[in-house]
């Protein structure tokens, strides 16, 4: 096989990012049919994906994020099981085993099967040294390690039938945000890019609001009035009228804007159209129960004085993750390294 280098890796993902910005009639067309395999996958949150990657791929970003990476020459056989849940979530695992040199058995999850395939012939296109390396499977045998990403049940199975090597097994994880009270109408406004962005299907959507003990919950609602359009997606407000009328029923307290319920729970992932939110009293309470529940979390978006291993993201950021923002916290550029 082709011994791959650093530099033609770096100019070849470069390359890609330049194509997403400036997409060809192939890719346009997918953008405004995607909806029609996946109702989730709008022309709008397709190309919100396709805009995040772009940004991921910069030059400068790329060179940075190449500085911990060993390009191995004797590459290994990676299975990669997808999610589906918002599109191109796999694409960072899929760049990671190729950035390493390794050959990547791709398992497309059936909620997004169209994208990815497009993107990667394009790569190729631009680098056809990868050719070999990208492999489509519908069932993984022959190969050397596994980075599976499914929900809480489904992960079981993976850490059981993938014991004997290597692997990283994610579970379902959700975002938080915490305010102080003190943030702007603006950084409120970019708040709800982190809540609605893909419908609030990614763990990377903010599914529960830490806020100050007497904080007015106008001062949330008010700002977040231009999302009010996601209701008009049927499975979106499927989601809404069902969960409303369970709180209704059950004469559960909520907050209701007309296209978001926000209750109070101690809970961290909340049902979609739904924001749980928990009020504290000073910020070093907030910090404790982060790190109890950190095995839950997949980021925090605030501007709180927190101390957290993992930081915090700005608001309207949460779904723009960098190279180096690995999921689930756990750094997939040293796994593929040891092998």
């Amino acid at each position: 096989m082709p011994i791959l280098n650093a530099e033609k890796l770096i100019i070849a993902f470069n390359k890609l990012s330049s194509y997403l910005a400036d997409p060809d009639s192939a890719l346009n067309i997918l953008i405004l049919s995607a909806q029609n395999n996946n109702a989730w996958f709008t022309a709008d949150e397709v190309q919100r994906s396709l805009n995040a990657l772009q940004q991921m791929l910069n030059a400068n970003d790329l060179e940075a994020w190449f500085k911990d990476i060993k390009v191995t020459e004797n590459p290994k056989r990676v299975g990669l099981i997808l999610a589906g849940n918002i599109p191109m979530v796999g694409f960072h695992d899929v760049l990671s085993v190729l950035a390493t040199g390794n050959i990547t058995l791709i398992k497309l999850s059936s909620s997004d099967d169209k994208l990815l395939p497009l993107i990667l012939a394009k790569l190729i296109e631009i680098e056809p040294l990868l050719e070999d390396r990208i492999v489509y499977i519908d069932r993984l045998k022959d190969f050397d390690a596994v980075i599976a990403t499914g929900s809480n049940n489904t992960s079981r199975y993976f850490e059981y039938y993938f014991s004997k090597v290597p692997n990283i097994i994610r579970k379902n994880r959700s975002s938080v945000a915490v305010l102080t009270g003190e943030e702007t109408t603006q950084e409120i406004a970019e708040l709800g890019h982190d809540v609605f962005d893909y419908f609030g299907l990614g763990c990377r959507n903010v599914s529960k609001l830490y806020i100050p003990e007497n904080y007015d919950i106008k001062h949330f609602f008010e700002p977040i009035e231009s999302f009010k359009g996601i209701i008009n997606h049927f499975k979106y407000n499927n989601n809404y009228d069902y969960n409303k009328s369970i709180y209704l029923v059950n004469l559960a307290p909520h907050f209701d804007n007309g296209f978001l319920l926000l209750k109070e729970d101690t809970a961290m992932s909340s049902p979609l159209a739904v924001l749980y939110f928990e009020r504290y009293n000073n910020i070093e309470d907030v910090t404790t129960a982060l790190k109890i529940e950190e095995d839950k979390i997949q980021c925090v978006v605030s501007k709180a004085p927190l101390s957290i291993a993992a930081g915090t993201v700005d608001f309207g950021h949460g779904q723009y993750p960098k190279l180096w923002d690995y999921a689930d916290n756990v750094n997939t550029l040293d796994f593929l390294n040891s092998l």
